[in-house]
């Protein structure tokens, strides 16, 4: 676990934490070069030992770095220090699916409509580059609350994190978590 206000590669700030999953932890922070906040997924240590789990973290990061869509999530860098395997990546201001259905309740059939749509487009862009994500589920989409149109005319933006740990190309292996 990083501790708030270290840095990584004497460029990245962790500001806080925003998440956690089975394999990760992800950290906001400040690139100091850039002027902006960034998103860092850092592979838990227990796995970072497991050359098997480094070799799919790395994976993922040159994965998901051949991808650009307005529905996945950028990704900036990857490194490692100290024994820390990390992936920088867009921060996106939101909060997840889940979270935004747990807290308005049943959507409207046109927001449902709106936010599947985004989320195959964002799906669609990844198979077409011969990768699949593995792991989509509502704590895995994040609705932005910045007011940006990317698509049409629609009141929130749907993006995908990064593309899940051991995503290859042409392997599916996952879980419905819906």
């Amino acid at each position: 676990m990083l501790e708030i206000g270290s840095f990584l590669s004497d460029r990245y700030e962790i500001l806080s934490k925003v998440g956690a999953g089975g394999m990760s932890d992800v950290y906001k922070a400040k690139d100091h070069i850039l002027s902006r906040f960034v998103a860092i997924k850092v592979l838990k240590q227990e796995f970072s030992e497991d050359s098997s789990f480094v070799t799919k973290f790395r994976a993922e990061a040159q994965s998901a770095a051949g991808l650009e869509h307005p529905n996945i999530v950028n990704i900036y860098d990857v490194g490692s220090e100290n024994g820390l395997y990390y992936i920088v990546m867009e921060y996106v201001e939101g909060i997840t699916l889940k979270t935004y259905i747990e807290k308005k309740g049943q959507l409207s059939f046109k927001e449902s409509a709106s936010i599947a749509i985004q989320v195959a487009r964002g799906i669609e862009a990844a198979h077409n580059k011969n990768i699949i994500h593995r792991d989509i589920k509502p704590q895995n989409i994040i609705i932005s609350t910045d007011g940006k149109v990317k698509e049409a005319v629609k009141k929130n933006h749907v993006v995908l994190p990064s593309i899940g740990v051991g995503a290859t190309a042409s392997v599916c292996v996952g879980r419905v978590a819906f």
